[in-house]
């Protein structure tokens, strides 16, 4: 498996704290203004996806944002020792990672009695479905399945136990970008071995259809 971690960076494993799901929600206050307010993202893939991401995995990459190992300028004046000490770490990143969105919204009868507007309007704002991305789907299934569903699993929903993200769900143009962060060693995935060239063995058209396949499996 070569794609493996398109972000994991390291496999240290989360010290365990008591939870504080307040404490999670009040920062997620702060994170909503660029994720939106239940980790959708937004800006075709400008601001990542963050729900439903395994929390060991958004917790390294906040330490590393943390400890200025990965660049992201717009994360520099929100993320230090003492504005996101382990503790918010964990808060934060388990809130995420119990947002679940929908990928589509059920059928609906308006003129039913007990149809609530509000709470369909609710129901909407956790409704994600990324654009299908062009691509042989086919040809990108077959080699996801080939070098990338032992790590990151057979729906590209990653592994909440070794920290591997989600990929499905995720915008198409974000993981671009980590292609090229990767590809250029602008963004490291193994610390121990930096100078790995993690996605090298992969032309630009594999990449384009294994995305094309990431963009519908969860349809």
């Amino acid at each position: 498996m070569v794609l493996i971690t398109l972000c994991l960076s390291t496999t240290l494993q989360a010290k365990e704290y008591d939870y504080d799901p307040d404490n999670g929600k009040e920062i997620n206050e702060l994170c909503s203004g660029c994720h939106g307010e239940f980790g959708q993202g937004g800006k075709d893939g400008e601001y990542p996806r963050l729900a439903a991401q395994p929390i060991e995995f958004t917790m390294n990459q906040l330490r590393l944002f943390r400890d200025r190992k990965r660049k992201n300028f717009a994360m520099v004046e929100y993320i230090d020792d003492r504005q996101m000490p382990e503790n918010d770490i964990y808060d934060i990143s388990r809130y995420l990672y119990e947002i679940k969105l929908k990928t589509q919204l059920p059928p609906i009868d308006e003129n039913a009695p007990d149809f609530d507007a509000y709470a369909r309007l609710l129901e909407s704002k956790m409704t994600m479905q990324i654009p299908k991305a062009p691509g042989d789907i086919e040809r990108g299934k077959k080699l996801y399945n080939k070098e990338c569903d032992s790590c990151h699993g057979k729906e590209g929903l990653g592994d909440h136990k070794k920290a591997v993200p989600m990929l499905s769900g995720q915008y198409t143009n974000y993981l671009w970008k980590q292609v090229e962060q990767l590809r250029t060693l602008e963004r490291i995935h193994d610390e121990d071995s930096p100078k790995e060239e993690l996605l090298n063995e992969f032309s630009d058209e594999d990449l384009t259809d294994i995305f094309a396949y990431l963009s519908i499996v969860d349809d």
